[in-house]
């Protein structure tokens, strides 16, 4: 397996499910095998495969509660080499029922290794909340790719969004990385748009994608139809813009397996995160432990 990416923001609306619906279709098209693992309760990625979330004969709260495997819930999709593990509000029972079950925040990280060799990414759509759904992403991951909405409000959740990085690595997944920041809803036309991408990338540094995510009409149409954004308007630049972002992700992995091959090491540890903490001193305190 190439990569388990966990597609996580602890504020809502910044297009995490857009992201992890289009960037694992762009990645298929590539020639990946991708398995979309929908965590959130809202159900959104797997209706943007098309997917009726209604009308399932197994979800992953059935996974979480033990009465199906990762393998057995498994809904393919129009795509050739892109399977969705499907969720719907079933799903937000799940913190209750398992609230004192012991390794309750390994059950979905134990699933996933039991088909390590048949994918190549694995992505994971999170919730926007840090509970026991998240802390499984997180847990299962290799790392995190955030998306930040370039609006007045994005770069306020921060500081919450390293404090979480810097707990799970503690506590639950120290190899945990930083995948990327990439830049959602970006209007090049105003000025505040302008600002949060200055001000991530001089948080971020090299860790913000080239590549930004536009407002576009077309991205926002395409999963009221039950299709990711190649299956709808190929042509559009919001196809564009994931295309561009699946090709940084691999090649950004080639360079990593690449460089650990030469250097004998383990390419999953080669992405060595360190956040600059002096463009934003308020955060000096919260995320340094």
């Amino acid at each position: 397996m190439k990569k388990i990416i966990a597609v996580a923001n602890q504020k809502g609306g910044v297009g995490k499910t857009t992201t992890s619906v289009n960037l694992s279709s762009a990645l298929a098209l590539m020639g990946n095998k991708v398995l979309v693992v929908d965590i959130d309760p809202q159900g959104n990625a797997t209706s943007g495969f098309g997917i009726d979330k209604n009308n399932l004969n197994s979800t992953l709260c059935d996974l979480f509660t033990g009465e199906f495997n990762l393998h057995s819930i498994l809904v393919g999709t129009e795509q050739t080499g892109l399977w969705v593990a499907p969720s719907n509000n079933d799903l937000i029972g799940v913190e209750l029922e398992l609230y004192d079950k012991p390794g309750r925040e390994l059950i979905l990280r134990d699933e996933i290794l039991r088909l390590e060799s048949h994918f190549d990414y694995v992505i994971l759509d999170c919730p926007p909340s840090l509970g026991l759904l998240t802390v499984n992403a997180l847990v299962a991951a290799q790392s995190i790719l955030v998306p930040l909405q370039c609006e007045y409000y994005a770069l306020e959740g921060i500081s919450a969004l390293m404090e979480t990085i810097a707990l799970a690595r503690t506590q639950l997944n120290p190899n945990l990385e930083l995948e990327g920041v990439i830049l959602t809803m970006f209007d090049g036309r105003t000025n505040l748009a302008r600002q949060v991408a200055q001000e991530a990338k001089s948080f971020f540094g090299d860790k913000v994608f080239n590549t930004v995510i536009p407002r576009n009409v077309k991205l926002s149409e395409s999963p009221s139809f039950g299709k990711p954004i190649f299956m709808y308007d190929p042509e559009s630049v919001g196809a564009k813009a994931y295309r561009n972002l699946a090709s940084e992700i691999f090649n950004n992995h080639l360079e990593e397996e690449a460089k650990a091959k030469e250097e004998g090491t383990d390419s999953s540890n080669v992405n060595n995160f360190e956040p600059n903490l002096s463009a934003n001193p308020e955060l000096m305190q919260k995320v340094a432990n």
